[in-house]
């Protein structure tokens, strides 16, 4: 790691471990490194780990650990931290996508705000194979990039309060697919047929750290036949 680490507080409850500044796929393999180390030291104390592809949220009790003392046990693994080496190229996954505005609502917004043609945005973000940088904020819930400079809109002023599984969305120069059912602020795209998370599977999450991922558009009958709903996201008033 070519810089040293920088401490910024997030409240009461939480550090930021800012390790780069810029965004680099060999980012990987020292955030992974990280996250591993603080599951291991705050053990039951842990309430979170929000990565970035330049950042690591540690986000922990405050009633059983002071700030203080979250920072201490943060600066003393980052002592003799040493990048991930299980960290490889992993396995390529295609993940079957139907893109449509009764699933994907926020097809129209990302369209508005990027000034491209709803289609050139499916096909912007279908065409293109991401990266697993991380597993967070869900069981099974893959941190994937980079999207295509193009694409890059911030999040929902207002989350959602419910998201429904499968979900392909986009945030900043981030793309994901929501696992199961859970709130959310993504920018919804689509949906896929694939089962991200599954309690009877090794492992639990189909998609592990390293991984490289492609949404693979395709017609409303085929997501339908591999097991997908087309029940459309409930609007919230």
């Amino acid at each position: 790691m070519s810089q040293k680490p920088v401490l910024e507080s997030a409240g009461l409850d939480g550090w930021i471990v800012r390790l780069f500044e810029t965004i680099d796929e060999g980012n990987l393999p020292w955030l992974s490194a990280l996250s591993k180390r603080c599951e291991q030291v705050f053990g039951d104390t842990l309430i979170d780990l929000v990565p970035s592809y330049t950042t690591l949220l540690v986000v922990f009790d405050p009633i059983t650990l002071s700030s203080s003392e979250a920072r201490a046990m943060i600066c003393q693994i980052l002592v003799d931290l040493e990048p991930d080496s299980g960290v490889q190229e992993g396995q390529v996954h295609e993940l079957p996508t139907w893109y449509d505005i009764s699933v994907g609502p926020d097809l129209p917004r990302v369209a508005d705000h990027t000034g491209m043609a709803v289609t050139d945005v499916i096909e912007a973000h279908s065409q293109r194979t991401y990266r697993v940088f991380a597993l967070g904020f869900a069981p099974g819930f893959a941190f994937k990039g980079l999207i295509d400079p193009r694409l890059e809109c911030p999040r929902l002023d207002t989350p959602r309060k419910r998201v429904p599984a499968g979900s392909v969305a986009l945030a900043g120069r981030q793309t994901a697919a929501y696992p199961t059912a859970t709130p959310g602020g993504w920018n919804l795209l689509g949906r896929t047929s694939a089962r991200l998370f599954d309690r009877q599977r090794e492992g639990f999450s189909l998609l592990r750290v390293g991984d490289q991922v492609r949404f693979v558009s395709v017609s409303r009958e085929t997501f339908e036949r591999e097991g997908g709903s087309s029940k459309p996201v409930e609007l919230e008033s």
